[in-house]
């Protein structure tokens, strides 16, 4: 089982911070840091956001083993070329620690707001499907390739240097229907989807299923992982004053992580599947974590709680894939 942090930049997350997470990243053992790619908050944060992929770049060269990534960048924001580039220079500097995560993009605000297209959501998804089309391609492929597509036309591409990982991993984000899922099938490495509950965690991994199945590939080898919002203490009355420090209710709890050490256990089991990997919870919709019952039961939410945790020696953790010993996994959503 991975352990990994996730965590909304555009909530007003500053160099230091994102410095100081990765270093307590490495410190404690966890083994991924992804973030949000939004230029706009959610919440009314003034703070902002720094670009993404410039933020990854610097990471990798401030940083020596944890992992870095997107969750997720949208297919609006960038040419696939130049994602492609800004993925596998990060590959470089970080001498192969990056994985791209893409989606179609879902946020109408910050479209309005940054000059962005939207339109509708078909128009968003065939973009995706061409985009990670391209990118998978300039990453993984050695010979130069022709594309011709609705939205992009590429001649002669030979994209270089390739990444230093080949074939260089790429996640997908979305709720498994096909416009995502089935070029997910085709060309992930890694599928999550966000606040599920047990039942729409199966029928996900189902689908997921189907499309791999549809074109040969072995289901096993594209992995479903969960992102939700999390909240856990070691008793009901630490769980109870957990949630009293959220900014706002649970946004699904039908869909969330929220209970004692034992509960979460007990729900995060009925969400696997064959094939499911791992699941991602948030906290406060700022930090996700992937954390054994030991270490899991020492997380104090919210964001400042976590800043707080980034400049101190973090808590000791227990690492294992054992069903008892590794109740959660989580990222931020």
């Amino acid at each position: 089982m991975r352990v990994a942090l996730m965590i909304e930049g555009q909530e007003g997350v500053t160099w230091d911070d994102w410095v100081a997470l990765a270093r307590a990243c490495e410190r404690s053992g966890v083994k991924a840091l992804f973030r949000s790619d939004h230029y706009s908050g959610f919440h009314g944060d003034p703070g902002g956001s720094l670009d993404a992929w410039a933020t990854i770049n610097a990471l990798a060269a401030a940083t020596e083993t944890v992992r870095l990534g997107t969750m997720v960048s949208p297919a609006t924001f960038r040419h696939p070329s130049v994602l492609a580039r800004m993925a596998a220079t990060a590959d470089h500097v970080s001498g192969g620690r990056i994985t791209l995560g893409i989606g179609a993009g879902w946020y109408e605000l910050e479209h309005e707001q940054f000059g962005f297209e939207f339109r509708s959501a078909a128009w968003r998804v065939e973009l995706f499907g061409e985009q990670i089309e391209i990118v998978h391609r300039q990453l993984n492929e050695d010979a130069p390739f022709d594309f011709e597509g609705k939205h992009y036309r590429l001649r002669n591409c030979n994209a270089r240097p390739k990444p230093v990982q080949r074939p260089f991993p790429i996640l997908v984000g979305g709720a498994a229907r096909p416009g995502t899922a089935k070029p997910a099938a085709r060309f992930a490495s890694e599928y999550n989807t966000t606040f599920p509950t047990p039942d729409e965690a199966r029928e996900r991994r189902a689908r997921l299923d189907e499309f791999c199945a549809e074109i040969g590939r072995d289901p096993s080898s594209l992995p479903l992982s969960m992102m939700t919002q999390c909240v856990i203490g070691r008793d009901r009355a630490e769980v109870d004053e957990r949630l009293s420090e959220l900014r706002r209710p649970p946004w699904k709890p039908e869909g969330a992580l929220i209970g004692t050490v034992d509960e979460v256990g007990i729900v995060y089991a009925s969400t696997r599947a064959p094939g499911s990997a791992e699941s991602c919870a948030s906290t406060s919709c700022t930090a996700t974590w992937k954390w054994s019952s030991s270490s899991v039961a020492s997380w104090r939410p919210p964001w400042r709680r976590l800043r707080a945790w980034a400049t101190r020696s973090p808590p000791s953790t227990s690492w294992g894939t054992d069903p008892a010993s590794a109740r959660c996994v989580a990222r931020s959503a």
